[in-house]
């Protein structure tokens, strides 16, 4: 499985990013879609999955829903969106994906470049 990420980069406090997520070399449309992200010094973190069906569900303790995921199949692509960025979001944003669904999203470990975000005024 690879991954190109993209739309990442700095942004001001408040504002919003949508990532991209572009499944090379398979049919996305086969696997659930985890979002993760590693900020500087610290352990990676799960945000959300979107489910083979288009479910949602969050890796997040808590999302104050500010992280939305969503797909699109036919371009092999799916897409997180971040609203109200605070510093705190400052990180390397990843993909990850599972034919078994989201309960199996966080064993994912063939992690690809990613895309970075920076917030910051």
């Amino acid at each position: 499985l690879y991954f190109v990420e993209s739309g990442g980069g700095l942004v001001q406090p408040g504002g919003s990013l949508r990532l991209s997520c572009e499944a090379s070399g398979f049919t996305l449309g086969y696997y659930a879609i985890g979002w993760f992200r590693q900020a500087p010094g610290k352990d990676l973190e799960g945000i959300s999955c979107i489910s083979k069906s288009g479910e949602s569900i969050n890796l997040m303790d808590s999302t104050k829903g500010r992280f939305t995921t969503s797909r699109d199949n036919a371009k092999n692509m799916a897409f997180l969106r971040i609203d109200s960025l605070t510093r705190e979001d400052t990180a390397n944003y990843y993909c990850a994906a599972d034919p078994r669904g989201c309960e199996s999203i966080r064993e994912y470990n063939d992690w690809g470049r990613g895309t970075r975000v920076t917030v910051s005024s």
